[in-house]
Parts: C-alpha cells; sequence; structure tokens
C-alpha cells in the first residue's frame, strides 16, 4: 500500500472555510483582526514581483497573481455593501457578481496590482470601524443571497476573514514553491 502523502491543493492551500458550529465575541474579535491585517498582509506578498510573476497563475489553469489581487477588492467591496445593507435593511437581497468575469475584465487583468492593494487599505480601514463598532445583535442580522440563501454577518465575518488569508496564501505558495 502507498503511504505518500497527496499531492497539496494548490486552490484551497489553508483548506476550504468551515461555519463554526457557535460564533463567540472571542472569535468574531479574531475575525475582526484578520480583516484588519489583510491589506498589510497582501502588500507583503507581492512586494517586490515582477510585472512576469505578478501575470503568472497561481496554480495551473488559476488566476494570476493580479487577477487574484484584483479579486479581493472586488470581492470585500461587495462584502462591505452587503454588510452596510444588512445593517440598514431587515434581510436585503442581494445577488451575486461573476467574479470569473470580473477577474477577465482588462483592468483586472493589467492594472498594477498597488491599486487594489491601496483600495483595500481604504476599505478595510472603513469595514474595522464598522465591524468593532457592531453590537451582538447586529452579527446576528443577515441578508438573503439569491445564490446561497440567509447569510448571517458573524459567519459571513468569517468567511471574509478566511478568504483574505485564503487568496494570500495562494500567492505566497506560488512564490515559495518558484523560489520567489
Amino acid at each position: 500500500m502507498d503511504q505518500t502523502s497527496a499531492a497539496p491543493d494548490l486552490r484551497f492551500p489553508i483548506g476550504r472555510f468551515e461555519t463554526p458550529p457557535a460564533v463567540d465575541s472571542g472569535l468574531r474579535s479574531r475575525w475582526i483582526d484578520q480583516v484588519a491585517a489583510l491589506p498589510a498582509e497582501l502588500r507583503r506578498a507581492v512586494d517586490g514581483l515582477s510585472d512576469s510573476q505578478l501575470d503568472t497563475p497561481y496554480r495551473p489553469g488559476g488566476w494570476t497573481v493580479r487577477q487574484v489581487a484584483h479579486h479581493l477588492a472586488d470581492s470585500h467591496m461587495n462584502s462591505y455593501v452587503r454588510f452596510k445593507l444588512a445593517l440598514t435593511e431587515p434581510e436585503p437581497t442581494v445577488k451575486p457578481y461573476e467574479e470569473s468575469l470580473w477577474a477577465e475584465l482588462e483592468e483586472a487583468r493589467t492594472a498594477p496590482v498597488e491599486v487594489s492593494v491601496t483600495l483595500l487599505d481604504a476599505l478595510h480601514r472603513r469595514w474595522v470601524l464598522m465591524l468593532r463598532a457592531m453590537s451582538e445583535a447586529d452579527f446576528s442580522r443577515a441578508f438573503l443571497h439569491t445564490k446561497y440563501g440567509r447569510a448571517r454577518l458573524d459567519a459571513t465575518l468569517g468567511l471574509y476573514a478566511w478568504h483574505g488569508r485564503h487568496h494570500v496564501a495562494q500567492i505566497t505558495a506560488l512564490r515559495e514553491r518558484m523560489g520567489w
């Protein structure tokens, strides 16, 4: 019987997100800290990369490092707006966006990554201010996603804390594999 380990999953280097059965204030606080840390972590992950390296897919068939950086900004802007909607409306309905098509737009394929890192820095400063001001009741509020159903803000916070770490790990794992 072969005892060799399976190849690492390049798509999910930190594993898939799993919603915990319960979310308490300590876990929320850790997730908020992770959201706050993302822009600096992304900046470190892309620091010093050449255009050629930025245009390298993080895995065969995957997005380039540049597209991953721009996707983070796109995705987290959408989430920030969803939080705002859920905090100001009773269970608003939100629609998905075609993230794979957004990643193929010209600006997502060619814009300097610093544009999205700077955007994420400002966005996450605002988002973290909002998150730290939210009450326990606020975190139980929800929105209705037309594809995934009802999403509570506490679980959504965990998802986006993971999401940032997930994509930064894709970039740092590529750097490690390539010796960059």
